[in-house]
């Protein structure tokens, strides 16, 4: 077991202590008792500043909210879109990735899972988490909505595992206001996180990547594993963690260039293909999603080295925090993008599904046919998600 899995048990341990110390003061939500639970710690953290932003920003938050129920429409039907597609590809293309995973700290090795570090999980969920959570409150607030508490909830498999935060509104002050209101305060969360999820990205780009580009250098392409099925790479006895280092006498040094190199030939031509162990005579397939390309088959990321004048400059050190750094935003930003719109997918009581609800009740005159029409909404959604799960697992 890696440190990071280790960390991760000894964090659930020590969580579980703490809400055992706290029991009293506790709200238990079952969902399928005593396997799956929702656990609730209400406090009035962060509601003076909700007060303050929504009170001081009134005008802005007003126009925000308008965008924000667009962009939550937007990425409602993207996202209705993706899980129709992704079933498609998986059915029709064997090498089709997963569109759909578990986010977990534990490297499972289980399809349809997708393994984030502990440091960066933990991290990550907090920050997405009171983000949200902290929008629908500011948003709320905005429109004199009354917030009765605000604290941290966790998911629990026997054990708590996942953390999470909440804020509670007045639901029947809620109910009264505006459609337009409801759709706004039910759009801050997932628009937050999209937000910041782009913030994250600029950062990054601007900042970030220019510092660490200049602490590596770039020096071949890392085979990570072989797609599946008999492709050239696995017929010519390529193994994972093998780097390219060279195709048809031409060197490789990046990703950008393997890939170039790469297209200047055809399905069916053999090429010569080096890596840092042997060299290779390859018969290029044709890519499952293009019969025109060529195709080897390979998993493929950069492979670098640490640049020695940066070390001698700044130490050794400093480039492990620099990535270190790096894979917590790239973490942000995938975790803050994929969960923000997941958010608004039209299931239930998630926030795309109560944007749904409502939308509905402002077309229909009676709001039982509302309700009806988003029940079957719902479960249509839900199916879908479940379909997208249940083919990775039986592909």
């Amino acid at each position: 077991m890696d440190i990071q899995s280790i960390l991760a048990i000894v964090f659930i341990l020590l969580l579980s202590l703490f809400l055992l110390s706290k029991r009293k003061k506790i709200q238990f939500q079952k969902v399928l008792t005593p396997l799956i639970y929702f656990i609730m710690y209400r406090t009035k953290l962060g509601l003076n500043a909700m007060d303050k932003l929504a009170k001081k920003f009134s005008k802005p938050l007003k126009y925000i909210g308008y965008v924000g129920i667009a962009i939550g429409f937007i990425g409602m039907g993207f996202l209705g879109w993706s899980l129709v597609s992704n079933i498609y590809k998986l059915l029709t293309l064997p090498s089709a990735p997963s569109g759909v995973g578990i986010i977990q700290p534990f490297k499972a090795g289980v399809k349809g899972t997708v393994y984030v570090p502990f440091f960066y999980f933990i991290i990550s969920v907090f920050i997405i988490a009171v983000v949200h959570e902290f929008s629908h409150g500011v948003m709320a607030r905005r429109h004199n909505i009354e917030i009765k508490s605000s604290g941290f909830a966790f998911f629990g498999i026997l054990l708590p595992i996942l953390p999470a935060a909440f804020v509670e509104p007045d639901e029947e002050m809620l109910k009264q206001k505006e459609k337009r209101v409801q759709l706004s305060i039910f759009a801050a969360g997932p628009f937050s996180n999209i937000v910041l999820a782009f913030l994250i990205l600029l950062i990054t780009w601007a900042v970030l990547t220019p510092l660490v580009s200049s602490a590596i250098d770039y020096d071949g392409v890392l085979v990570t594993g072989l797609a599946a099925g008999e492709f050239p790479a696995e017929k010519a006895g390529m193994s994972g963690n093998e780097v390219i280092t060279n195709v048809e006498n031409m060197p490789i040094d990046t990703i950008a260039n393997f890939t170039k190199v790469l297209e200047k030939s055809s399905p069916g031509d053999q090429i010569s293909v080096t890596t840092n162990k042997t060299e290779y005579l390859v018969t290029l397939a044709s890519n499952p999603e293009d019969k025109d390309k060529p195709y080897l088959g390979v998993l493929i990321k950069q492979n670098t080295k640490i640049n020695e004048d940066f070390t001698q400059k700044y130490g050794s050190v400093t480039p492990k925090v620099l990535f270190w750094i790096f894979g917590l935003f790239t973490w942000l930003f995938i975790l803050n993008l994929g969960i923000g719109i997941f958010n608004l997918i039209p299931i239930g009581p998630i926030d795309g599904g109560r944007m749904m609800q409502v939308a509905l009740q402002g077309i229909f005159k009676e709001e039982k046919r509302a309700n009806k029409v988003w029940k079957s909404i719902s479960i249509f959604f839900f199916l879908l998600v479940i379909a997208n799960f249940v083919i990775v697992f039986v592909k």
